[in-house]
């Protein structure tokens, strides 16, 4: 009884070599849903049986192309949300109190972990990691952070930096 996928070697190449089709990234082989030529031998023991890639059919080469696809456009819905939640964050500012001496400088300091308690108590989910500080504010007053919300969305919130009420030595 034939076997359905099996893996052949390529006709015309001098080495056994075999086309598969990624089903997830190999190092120093290629990415997931990549087609890729590897011999013969290291597909039949290693990226077939480890599930590491299968033959690349033409059904599975259209599949592919169409998960492609669907992946770009979620991709492009997710970059709608997120330049949309960019321009929402962009007009908002934080007001964060801290003790504070006279001078104005604080006693702790204030972290991109307290910025974003702060959207988020706003119901803007921007995380702390998000959050591009130079390093932490330990003064009062206004500052311009940079917020990355992805590679392709960046945006900047105002934030200020007050001394808690009374607490002014």
């Amino acid at each position: 009884m034939p076997r359905k996928n099996r893996i052949k070697a390529i006709p015309g190449s001098r080495r056994r070599m075999s086309e598969l089709l990624l089903a997830e990234a190999v190092p120093k082989v290629g990415a997931q849903g990549d087609i890729v030529r590897v011999r013969a031998g290291f597909a039949r023991n290693y990226l077939v049986p480890q599930g590491l890639a299968t033959v690349a059919t033409e059904e599975n080469k259209l599949a592919v192309e169409e998960h492609k696809k669907a992946q770009a456009a979620a991709r492009m819905g997710q970059i709608k949300t997120l330049r949309e939640l960019g321009e929402s964050v962009g007009k908002y500012s934080v007001t964060l109190e801290a003790h504070a001496n006279k001078e104005g400088h604080l006693y702790g300091s204030i972290l991109a972990a307290d910025i974003s308690a702060q959207l988020k108590a706003a119901n803007f989910p921007v995380e702390a990691s998000q959050i591009r500080l130079e390093g932490p504010l330990k003064e009062t007053g206004m500052y311009t952070v940079k917020v990355q919300l992805d590679p392709e969305v960046a945006t900047e919130v105002k934030v200020w930096v007050v001394p808690k009420a009374g607490a002014i030595e």
